[in-house]
C-alpha cells in the first residue's frame, strides 16, 4: 500500500465526520441563502490568503530538496486565489473591501494559527496534512456545492461562483500531484506528521462550517 493510500485510510474516519455535518449535505442538496454563501465567501477568502504565505513557511522551514521544488510549484500556482473570492463576494453585492479588511470568524483564526505552529513547532511536512484535507474536500463538494447554490440563487453560470468552480477542478489536477508527492516521502517521522496534520485539520475545518451554521441558524428556513 502506497503512503497515499494510507494516508486516505488512516484518516477516512476523520474525513467521514467532516462529510457529514449538516451544513454540507444542505448545501451540496439544496444549496444556500445568499447571506450564508458570502459568509463561506468571508471566511474562504481569510484561509486562503494565507496559502502563500504557509507555503513559503514551509519552505524556509525545509531542507529536504524535492519537498521544495514541491512547494514552490504550488506557490506559482496558489498567487491571485484570494482575490478570486473577493472578486465572487463583490459580483454578488457582497462587500469585498470590508471582507478584505476584516477578521475571520474564531474557527477559521483557530485553523490557520494551529497550521502556522504546526510547521514551525512540528515541522514543513505538517502543511501536506492540511493540503490533503483542503483541496480533497474542495474536489468532493466544490463543484457540486456551486452547482445547487447557483440554482438557489437563480444565478445560473452567473457571476459569483468563480471561486468554486474554477477551485473544483484545479483541485483535481492539484490531488494528482499531491498524491505524486507523498508517495515519495519515505522518512516514518514525515509520514505520521502528515497524518496526524491531516486528522487535527478535518476537525479544524469542519468547525468553520459548523460556526456558519450557527450563526445563521435553521438552514431550512434560510431565504
Amino acid at each position: 500500500m502506497s503512503f497515499h493510500q494510507r494516508l486516505i485510510a488512516a484518516t477516512a474516519g476523520e474525513r467521514e465526520r467532516f462529510l457529514a455535518i449538516p451544513i454540507l449535505q444542505h448545501a451540496v442538496r439544496h444549496g444556500v441563502s445568499r447571506a450564508l454563501y458570502l459568509d463561506f465567501l468571508a471566511e474562504a477568502y481569510h484561509h486562503v490568503r494565507h496559502t502563500c504565505p504557509l507555503l513559503g513557511l514551509a519552505l524556509a522551514h525545509s531542507d529536504d530538496a524535492r519537498y521544495r521544488r514541491a512547494l514552490l510549484d504550488y506557490l506559482a500556482e496558489e498567487r491571485g486565489h484570494d482575490e478570486w473570492i473577493l472578486q465572487d463576494i463583490a459580483a454578488l453585492g457582497g462587500d469585498a473591501r470590508a471582507v478584505r479588511a476584516g477578521r475571520p470568524g474564531r474557527a477559521c483564526e483557530l485553523m490557520i494559527g494551529y497550521a502556522h505552529y504546526a510547521i514551525v513547532w512540528h515541522g514543513p511536512w505538517a502543511l501536506l496534512g492540511m493540503v490533503h484535507v483542503l483541496e480533497g474536500m474542495s474536489v468532493v463538494l466544490a463543484t457540486q456545492a456551486a452547482g445547487a447554490i447557483a440554482a438557489r440563487l437563480g444565478g445560473g453560470d452567473a457571476a459569483g461562483f468563480s471561486y468554486l468552480r474554477s477551485h473544483g477542478s484545479l483541485d483535481v489536477e492539484h490531488t494528482a500531484f499531491f498524491r505524486e508527492l507523498v508517495d515519495g516521502i519515505e522518512q516514518p517521522a514525515a509520514q505520521a506528521l502528515i497524518i496526524d496534520t491531516a486528522r487535527l485539520m478535518y476537525g479544524l475545518y469542519g468547525d468553520i462550517f459548523r460556526e456558519l451554521a450557527a450563526r445563521h441558524g435553521d438552514l431550512r428556513d434560510a431565504a
